[in-house]
């Protein structure tokens, strides 16, 4: 009589079971935010409170979080930048928590530290996911007696000249002249500036890192290995984990530089001092970095398009020097000592950056944009010079196109000196130039036609860049050369080869390491080895 009673209180108990799962499958707790919150809490210490740090969509500061630091207006639309939630770190509990409950409730990470990649990935995904925000992650430690520093991912390139310059007027570090970029990204990225060819990359001048890896683990360069600390120093540090802080060692420079910045037309002789400017900028004195701008601009005759170049330079001595050096090695562009401006470097900044003479140096702590802007981003490698006839044919397009400019920045010098495979950063020995093709815009509609410009003027250079592959700029991100849309290898391989080259493989295999099940992933991140390629 007893086992009737048996089966039923087992069928029984099997029914409240199901009805408990479905209950669960079906409430709002499935909702993979709410896992999130779940799960956060077991991993957030309680002296930090979730207010201030988590943001999920029915919070009423959400879409403002979501787009704060998100720079390319292109991506900031409700249905593009979508987030389950916003995690604005302010420790690394937060970091840690975050990276090991998305994993477990399925959300895909995004991880944005300052916001500029040129693609949006560092906050934008097309499936489920988190962005974790680590631009409150921003503390700068100098150390002077070893001449080093600890700069926290989300720290601007400003912050860090900014402590430079008001601990010592004879260090500096070599990054952008952008300063609102975020160390995470721009660093990982390669990171470069108008101290490279003196002293490099920002990569070739990183000593210890602290990343966060699949597990939730904190590692520096000891504990994560030297295989992995070299892939995070111009691989992208998105692929592998996510970066905390970075160590830099400062490089010595004069208390003294001087910059010139003049320009000159076609009608005035442009194209010959282009041919000229090739021949010298990437074999001049390393102490001298020229940068060349090509833009549109307004003829002598009302109506009538010219080309525009630029010539602006950072040269870390005074301004006798650079005159010598000039009338030596470009004697054609006619420097005068009027033309020069001596300034001490962090002040040369300012001026690298366009803003107005005597600005106060606090300028260099902005972390904000005055208002919101589109754009577009493309880069090339140039290996030999491009003859003048070459120039004229790119100096049609860039006319017709109006409205982009073209930023040649010169190698050779240390770039020319460091091995190609010393960082996943590729591009050294036998550049002459990087360019970079810019073009901004204020308003939506207009997206399709400057794009359309953009690749006009980028096609038009096709036959004089760097060719199997045509190489590019990770820190330039351009989905127009490859995306990785299913974590395919020959997908990652397309723009994979273009980014890092030869050092592509090494990336995949130390990838396949440290994050075999591929969760940090984005549109163009690195691959895991696999059968299915």
């Amino acid at each position: 009589m007893s086992a009737p009673r048996d089966e039923g209180f087992v069928v029984l108990r099997f029914f409240v079971f199901l009805t408990a799962v479905l209950y669960v499958s079906c409430s709002p707790l499935a909702d993979p935010a709410d896992l999130l919150m779940q799960c956060l809490q077991d991993y957030f210490p309680e002296s930090y409170p979730f207010s201030g740090v988590v943001y999920l969509q029915n919070s009423s500061s959400f879409q403002s979080v979501a787009q704060s630091y998100a720079r390319n207006s292109r991506f900031l639309s409700s249905s593009i930048l979508n987030p389950s939630a916003v995690i604005v770190a302010k420790n690394d509990a937060h970091v840690k928590g975050t990276v090991i409950c998305s994993k477990k409730v399925s959300l895909e990470i995004r991880i944005r530290s300052g916001g500029h990649d040129y693609e949006g990935l560092s906050y934008v995904s097309k499936v489920p996911y988190v962005i974790l925000d680590l631009y409150d992650l921003r503390s700068i430690s100098l150390n002077l007696k070893d001449k080093t520093a600890w700069i926290d991912t989300g720290a601007t390139t400003g912050e860090l000249y900014y402590a430079i310059a008001n601990a010592t007027k004879t260090y500096a570090f070599p990054a952008g002249v952008c300063t609102m970029l975020g160390a995470g990204g721009h660093f990982s990225g390669g990171g470069y500036g108008n101290l490279m060819r003196k002293y490099g990359l920002s990569v070739d001048n990183i000593i210890d890192a602290k990343i966060v890896n699949v597990n939730g683990e904190i590692l520096d360069r000891k504990l994560m290995g030297e295989d992995l600390f070299w892939a995070i120093r111009g691989g992208g540090g998105a692929s592998f984990g996510v970066i905390l802080s970075w160590k830099i060692k400062l490089v010595p420079v004069p208390e003294r530089v001087t910059g010139f910045s003049f320009s000159r037309t076609l009608e005035q002789g442009a194209t010959d001092l282009v041919v000229k400017w090739q021949q010298v900028a990437d074999t001049i004195d390393d102490d001298l970095f020229i940068r060349l701008q090509i833009t549109a601009a307004n003829g002598t005759q009302p109506g009538k398009k010219t080309v525009s170049a630029n010539f602006v330079a950072l040269f870390l001595g005074q301004t006798p020097r650079l005159l010598s050096v000039m009338n030596e090695s470009f004697p054609e562009l006619g420097l005068r000592e009027k033309d020069c401006i001596e300034m001490s470097w962090v002040e040369s900044l300012l001026f690298y950056f366009g803003v107005p003479k005597n600005t106060s140096i606090d300028f260099l702590l902005q972390r904000g944009l005055d208002k919101k802007f589109f754009f577009k981003r493309k880069s090339d490698f140039v290996r030999e010079s491009i003859p003048k006839e070459g120039l004229e044919a790119v100096w049609e397009k860039v006319i017709e196109a109006g409205s982009v400019m073209m930023q040649w920045n010169p190698y050779g010098g240390m770039m020319a000196r460091i091995n190609e495979s010393a960082t996943p950063f590729p591009h050294r020995a036998g550049i002459k130039f990087k360019v970079q093709y810019i073009v901004n815009w204020f308003a939506e509609n207009a997206t399709k036609a400057n794009l359309d410009q953009t690749d006009a003027v980028y096609d038009a250079m096709t036959p004089y860049v760097s060719k199997s592959p045509r190489e590019a700029f990770l820190n330039y991100r351009d989905l127009d050369i490859g995306i990785n849309r299913d974590g395919k290898f020959c997908e990652a391989e397309v723009y994979g080869l273009k980014y890092f080259k030869g050092n592509f493989d090494r990336l995949v295999r130390v990838k396949t390491a440290v994050d075999p099940e591929n969760f940090f992933k984005n549109e163009q991140s690195i691959p895991t080895l696999s059968k299915n390629y």
